[in-house]
């Protein structure tokens, strides 16, 4: 039951900052038109160009504001800077106690999960995980891809319509963490439906009924896992989640986090990626014209997708101690809200930004994985599923067009769609 208690914990960690943001956007505060207005939600790059007009780090009621390459790095790679989450941070008082009556099952946003831990914490968790995602790890994972995007596509009808993100974009990466997690194939559905429910987490400010809803769905996750938990210690298999249960160096609540952590950023960095590189593409056909001619550039061109549309597009740190960014002193305590989107157009850097070009030699330097202790495990894995998906997604069907303007999902932190309307055209003969 989610009762009282669960609305007063939701006022605070997500309630009140939903409220602080909106009257913000009142006041032509370019980063909270940025985090909670329709209009940036929709299309954040205008509020985020007013951002970087403003300088490099920019002062907000909310928090610090940057939008700048060199100052987003810094910060992501400086010992100084601590990580933050609006479930995650080290409670006090009163805010302690209502979140210690209304638990909530592991999950992304809350202690123990690697995304809001800072070392020594951090160094442990990730070192238990990073075994998953070694060159060797990723390298045979490349057939399995392979053969679910062919699975795949075989299954769309050729000259009919299918919605890209439904029938395509979502399943390719739920196959693959599904596997690395030991999960049966009948279940990703399942997890589809949860992924959908719960993502919002990763967002801030989000309305009563998405935590509600979020949480709910926790639940179900969370007694799911420790079954599943409880199988692997019986009969282990040969996947990630069955050594981390067999080492026996986390707790179940940590091997549940770390679950629900590969599934959550797994899922959501791909199936944005791809979808996202469908519109680029479809919009600029001069540059799948290129890809066309010289497929060998499809991996810089998913640089470019990553860098020209984040499908994470902020991160928060907090200062540790008094230290100064771009001549600002800042006191401990200090919040800076990073627009990985904004850094990723810097003209500092990056030479006509706002242009999609696939052949961009610096395309790689974005950050849209984040950088330092806290770079994406997963990052190798997302841009192979993206590559092969994309690609063979293109050359099944040459003649794919979008029947509907796609929807967008309307959150901050996650930049994707939620459906994408498609005619397939006529499915192309593949050589054997």
């Amino acid at each position: 039951m989610i009762g009282a208690r669960y609305w007063v914990r939701w006022l605070v960690e997500q309630g009140a900052p939903r409220y602080g943001i909106r009257m913000q956007t009142l006041r032509d505060d370019p980063l909270a038109d940025l985090m909670g207005s329709v209009a940036g939600l929709r299309d954040p790059f205008p509020p985020i160009e007013r951002l970087r007009e403003r300088g490099r780090l920019v002062p907000s009621p909310i928090a610090w504001g940057t939008a700048d390459y060199e100052v987003s790095r810094g910060i992501l790679r400086d010992g100084d800077w601590g990580v933050y989450g609006i479930t995650g941070f080290e409670r006090t008082g009163v805010v302690r106690r209502i979140a210690d009556r209304a638990p909530i099952p592991p999950n992304p946003v809350e202690k123990p999960s690697m995304l809001i831990s800072d070392p020594p914490e951090h160094t442990r968790l990730r070192k238990s995980v990073s075994k998953a995602f070694t060159p060797r790890a990723i390298g045979r994972l490349r057939d399995r891809v392979e053969s679910v995007t062919t699975e795949l596509l075989d299954a769309l009808p050729s000259d009919g319509s299918a919605d890209l993100i439904h029938d395509f974009a979502a399943h390719v990466p739920i196959a693959i963490i599904s596997e690395m997690l030991g999960f049966p194939d009948e279940s990703r559905d399942t997890f589809l439906a949860w992924g959908d429910v719960v993502s919002p987490m990763l967002d801030i400010g989000i309305s009563w009924r998405q935590w509600r809803n979020a949480v709910v769905s926790m639940r179900g996750m969370d007694g799911y896992l420790d079954e599943h938990i409880a199988r692997l210690r019986d009969e282990p298999r040969e996947d990630i989640l069955s050594a981390l249960v067999s080492a026996g160096d986390l707790t179940d609540g940590e091997l549940k986090s770390a679950a629900t952590l590969l599934m959550g950023a797994g899922f959501e960095t791909a199936v944005n990626l791809i979808g996202n590189g469908v519109v680029h593409l479809l919009s600029n056909p001069d540059q799948l014209a290129i890809l066309r001619d010289e497929p060998e550039l499809w991996p810089n061109a998913v640089e470019e997708m990553l860098r020209f549309e984040a499908p994470i597009q902020a991160a928060a740190r907090l200062a540790l101690r008094d230290t100064e960014i771009a001549g600002v002193p800042l006191k401990k305590g200090s919040l800076v809200v990073m627009s990985l989107g904004g850094a990723n157009r810097d003209p500092a850097v990056f030479e006509n930004p706002n242009a999609f070009d696939v052949t961009r030699s610096n395309a790689k330097d974005h950050l849209s994985f984040s950088s330092g202790v806290h770079a994406c495990l997963g990052a190798s894995l997302a841009r192979m599923e993206g590559i092969h998906a994309l690609r063979a997604l293109f050359e099944r069907f040459p003649d794919l067009t979008l029947t509907a303007e796609p929807s967008r999902r309307p959150l901050f932190t996650l930049r994707g769609y939620s459906s994408m309307p498609a005619h397939l055209g006529q499915r192309a003969r593949i050589a054997s």
